[in-house]
């Protein structure tokens, strides 16, 4: 009698399951068939993508976050549509997926800031590879834009990582757009050198030099006057030639003054007398 009962349950199973491959067989075989072929569609698209990118004007810091997007966007695709053809309810999957992003994006908010500013570096490009900026306390040549972070060399070859949400959102200044940079001094002499003089001395220097533009026109004028007499003077450079200008006319400055009779003045320090008692 137990026998029987056992027989007959395990007949019962077999045939639930032969019906169950019966009715979703069908549906896995062709869910992964169009797995195989979308995944291989998603690669040719991606690589058409690509390759239609760099043919384009498009900035070259763009195409790998536009390519890496049309990727992921198409497996998704992918995804959903062999889910639904092997007979997963989209409704309750979209609800769990809902609530495992809240939780993820929860716990990854300042990754998420990131990818965020990171796009908006992208589409806005306030800076582009090869571009010297100043952000976040560095100074440094752009050397790549990811998608969460940006990576700046600095002058003496450092490589910075800032991550894009607080750049994309922060103050940020761009050596780089502009073709020329104007370069500025403060120059002191002492009091009773002759003014005209130091004039003399600048022009010179300034015509010495090839890298200085002649427009706009040079400027020399009186800053300020205390323990010695200060002067502003402002050139235009190319931007490339800024701090070789800069280090150049301090150099001459220094070493030259005393042919014009200018005295760079050495600042003092009083000590004032003690009284006697």
């Amino acid at each position: 009698m137990l026998i029987d009962q056992q027989v007959t349950l395990v007949n019962k199973y077999i045939e639930k399951s032969i019906d169950f491959g019966f009715e979703y067989a069908p549906k896995l075989v062709g869910g992964i068939i169009v797995l195989v072929i979308g995944l291989w569609f998603t690669k040719l698209v991606t690589k058409g993508v690509g390759r239609s990118l760099e043919k384009s004007k498009i900035d070259q810091s763009l195409i790998p976050f536009l390519r890496s997007l049309t990727n992921i966007t198409l497996k998704v695709l992918v995804a959903i549509t062999v889910m639904g053809m092997i007979g997963i309810q989209m409704t309750s999957f979209v609800a769990i997926l809902g609530a495992a992003g809240l939780a993820v994006g929860m716990a990854l908010s300042g990754t998420l800031q990131n990818f965020a500013g990171g796009v908006i570096i992208l589409i806005l490009k306030p800076f582009k590879i090869g571009d010297t900026i100043e952000a976040q306390g560095f100074i440094g040549t752009v050397k790549e834009i990811t998608i969460f972070s940006t990576l700046l060399n600095t002058a003496d070859k450092k490589l910075v990582i800032i991550p894009n949400g607080p750049l994309s959102t922060g103050a940020l200044t761009n050596f780089s757009t502009e073709p020329t940079r104007r370069v500025d001094w403060i120059f002191g002499i002492s009091h009773g050198d002759n003014v005209e003089n130091f004039k003399k001395a600048i022009n010179d220097f300034i015509a010495e030099d090839n890298r200085i533009l002649k427009e706009p026109a040079p400027f020399i004028g009186l800053a300020s006057l205390g323990t010695s007499v200060n002067f502003t003077v402002r050139v235009w450079v190319n931007g490339a030639d800024y701090w070789g200008v800069f280090f150049d006319m301090n150099e001459k400055v220094y070493t030259r003054f005393p042919d014009y009779n200018l005295n760079i003045p050495i600042p003092t320090t009083d000590n004032p007398t003690i009284p006697k008692k």
